[in-house]
């Protein structure tokens, strides 16, 4: 047993969320119902600064933030009874859950490098989760490069030239910032659309990151498929199928949530990737899956832990909840 945990969220602000399709919410409701104490916090409160933890770090640095205690509860408008603002140690989290929104970019690369001052995996300090190295080694759309015989064929490049080769090899494809998220900037273009050169002009004027180019798939049409992974093993699924006449399927520009169940092709796909998520501590993972084929790998703040309850009759959050305790107890010897 692992016993009451001080649990500090890393989230955008709580007063702003959506209760009935947050995943967030939904992980801190279980929190609270197994008994442990919430502390929320907005990353830019971190503060990094020489001097040794006062807790349990040996090393000479502290981080610090500025948390607010808070109890949730299902209820519209007053959903969370906030404490008053202190400021608090980091290293004094039994657990972190690193919950705010991408972008991923050199804010959020700049917010793991501050956890792993308290990220302790081995010696019982602070769990961080998910591992905020591996977060920073993992961006979603370039892990799932390591596995190529899951994905469809792909191309991430800044050259022109390579990107019209591989849409004169793929006709039909689709173009998306690399770092995006929520499906802002993904373009499909079909075979006679001739605004390919405009869009990499205006991509590349205002980005130095290179683009991911896939083809399109079909079968996107009938859904694209998130797959929840606990510690490395599926728990759950939802299809989100893109509104008529729109080639994204996130559900904020109206994909809607229907059902669903694992094809034996998804389960292998989740056989294959497991083991490597354990290891590296993504220990709640999103993974997209369009017909046959992988297309994200999501460690950052993956959501559909709501509407695979809602359809499943399963408490997610719950499942997620007894991999990080048991992670917390094989820790603890």
């Amino acid at each position: 047993m692992t016993g009451t945990l001080k649990v500090g969220v890393q989230m955008d602000p709580i007063q702003h969320i959506d209760i009935k399709g947050d995943s967030t919410f939904a992980l801190m409701l279980e929190a609270q119902a197994r008994g442990h104490e919430l502390f929320v916090y907005d990353v830019r409160s971190l503060s990094l600064r020489e001097g040794r933890s006062a807790v349990r770090s040996p090393r000479a640095d502290r981080l610090t933030a500025r948390m607010r205690p808070v109890r949730v509860q299902r209820v519209r408008g007053n959903h969370a009874v906030l404490g008053d603002e202190r400021v608090v140690d980091v290293s004094t989290m039994d657990v972190v859950l690193m919950r705010q929104d991408p972008p991923f970019d050199m804010a959020y690369i700049t917010a793991t490098h501050l956890l792993e001052h308290v990220h302790d995996p081995v010696a019982g300090g602070t769990l961080v989760v998910n591992d905020p190295r591996s977060v920073r080694d993992a961006p979603e759309k370039l892990l799932v490069t390591h596995f190529p015989d899951l994905m469809p064929p792909t191309l991430i490049s800044w050259d022109l030239q390579a990107i019209r080769d591989f849409r004169a090899e793929h006709r039909d494809i689709i173009v998306k910032p690399l770092f995006g998220n929520g499906g802002a900037g993904v373009f499909r273009l079909k075979p006679d659309d001739e605004n390919l050169a405009s869009l990499l002009e205006m991509f590349f004027s205002q980005s130095r990151e290179p683009l991911m180019i896939q083809r399109y798939e079909q079968a996107v049409r009938q859904g694209d498929k998130r797959i929840i992974l606990a510690d490395g093993e599926p728990i759950g699924a939802v299809n989100r199928v893109p509104a008529e006449g729109e080639a994204r399927s996130n559900m904020h520009v109206g994909g809607q949530p229907a059902q669903s169940t694992l094809t034996p092709r998804e389960v292998e796909i989740c056989r294959r990737i497991g083991p490597m998520l354990r290891e590296r501590g993504l220990i709640f993972v999103g993974i997209d899956v369009i017909g046959d084929w992988l297309t994200e790998i999501n460690v950052t703040s993956p959501t559909g832990l709501q509407e695979i309850d809602r359809f499943d009759g399963i408490n997610s959050a719950s499942l997620i909840w007894t991999r990080i305790e048991r992670r917390l107890a094989v820790r603890a010897g």
